[in-house]
């Protein structure tokens, strides 16, 4: 298979998977993705996921950077970087009365990056934006003009993706800057239903959102081993559109009320984000990455019906240990990761924001000596929200396996 149809053949597995993988399962059980688009997916790709998450003044030149787009910049002459992810995620719910444990497993991304010419690299990732997954059973609600009730189940289902093309270039040497292009697609599906006596009744909505969100980067190296980093993801928002359908069955016979009929839905819109991020090399084998994120969503003005959205701040620490990545010894070019992310959240109900934080490690397995392949496993363990009022507490386990791995074009093998 020549290098062009390779590519060819790549780009269309990643578009056509991942466009089932917007409309498939969920990737989350989390109660909180009942609100806005769902949970914002924090995972990355390769190492970042064992380190916190951070990303966006992490100079790398062998794999894939996808946190801020001048690192494309950086793609070595004649490698295709792609990068493959599978996630699983064990959630278990608590609150006042009762405890759950779910389990979810999918696709976590796909990617690639390649360079066009001297200092111009370009890449396209796909990863999830937001999950939906939740369910409420047992919801009880008052009959109208009289003092029985009945109970109703609700469960959502669904999440947006991220289809990002990315272009980094170097101004000079030391300095970096990039563009980014996402398109935001995905749905998200709801679904009531309650009986009483001989009747049911089944509400489904199905709410389609897309939209184009432009971004920036930037990369300085303060010194060979200190690298200074920046981004913004500009204000915009995603179309919806609302497809309702309402069944009745009255004595064992249905009735169907009204079926796929298109309505418009309010647009979502997603705020102006910054991120600042720093990276260093000590005694050269220690990575230490650190990044800060602002999300500006009190901006956007939207209100959900038991809660406001607030501006959201994210603090992330990453730590990488690898003796000699060039060493003949196996065991000294396996690389340790451990990492730290706390989020204040971007939702407040009845004045409480729901906060999270998450814990990392992993390790990167080298396939090979003769490229720059290698295998990332990452485990995370977090918590979020807190056991008051209204409020669950939501502890969870998340495992991500990511192939990285790079081919190398047209480079002449050498015989002796």
């Amino acid at each position: 298979m020549n290098k062009i149809t390779l590519f060819t053949t790549f780009a269309g597995i990643a578009l056509s998977v991942n466009c089932t993988l917007a409309q498939s399962e969920g990737l989350t059980s989390s109660p909180y993705s009942l609100y806005g688009l769902g949970v914002i997916n924090q995972t990355s790709i390769g190492r970042s996921n064992g380190m916190g998450y951070t990303g966006i003044g992490l100079k790398t030149e062998t794999e894939i950077n996808n946190l801020n787009p001048s690192n494309y910049a950086l793609t070595p002459k004649n490698s295709f970087f792609y990068d493959v992810g599978v996630r699983g995620q064990y959630d278990y719910i608590s609150n006042e009365v009762s405890d759950d444990g779910k389990t979810t497993l999918n696709f976590s991304n796909l990617a690639f990056a390649f360079r066009i010419t001297d200092g111009l690299g370009a890449g396209i990732t796909m990863v999830p934006y937001s999950d939906v997954g939740y369910s409420l059973v047992g919801l009880q609600t008052n009959i109208e003009g009289s003092s029985e009730t009945f109970e109703s189940s609700v469960t959502g289902l669904g999440g947006l993706s991220d289809l990002r093309l990315n272009l980094g270039y170097s101004i000079i040497e030391k300095l970096r800057l990039g563009v980014s292009t996402s398109f935001l697609f995905g749905n998200i599906e709801e679904n009531e239903a309650f009986i009483i006596n001989n009747s049911a009744f089944q509400l489904t909505e199905t709410t389609n959102y897309s939209g184009i969100r432009l971004g920036l980067g930037i990369q300085y190296d303060i010194t060979d081993k200190f690298t200074l980093g920046g981004t913004v993801q500009f204000p915009t928002s995603l179309n919806g559109n609302l497809k309702r359908s309402v069944l009745k069955t009255l004595d064992a016979s249905e009735i169907t009320v009204e079926d796929e009929e298109p309505d418009t839905a309010a647009d979502f819109k997603m705020p102006l984000e910054l991120g600042l991020g720093v990276s260093g090399t000590i005694f050269n084998s220690f990575t230490l990455s650190a990044d800060y994120k602002k999300n500006y969503w009190s901006n956007t003005g939207q209100q959900e019906n038991i809660g406001e959205y607030a501006d959201q701040d994210i603090y992330a620490f990453g730590l990488e240990y690898a003796k000699n990545t060039s060493s003949y010894k196996y065991v000294e070019r396996i690389r340790f990761r451990a990492g730290f992310n706390y989020d204040n959240g971007y939702l407040a109900i009845n004045d409480t924001k729901i906060d999270g934080y998450s814990i990392t490690g992993g390790i990167g397995l080298p396939i090979g000596r003769d490229n720059n392949s290698i295998l990332n496993l990452s485990y995370g363990y977090g918590s979020k929200g807190q056991i008051q009022n209204i409020l669950v507490k939501e502890n969870y386990h998340i495992l991500t396996l990511n192939m990285s791995l790079e081919d190398l074009w047209f480079r002449k093998r050498k015989i002796n």
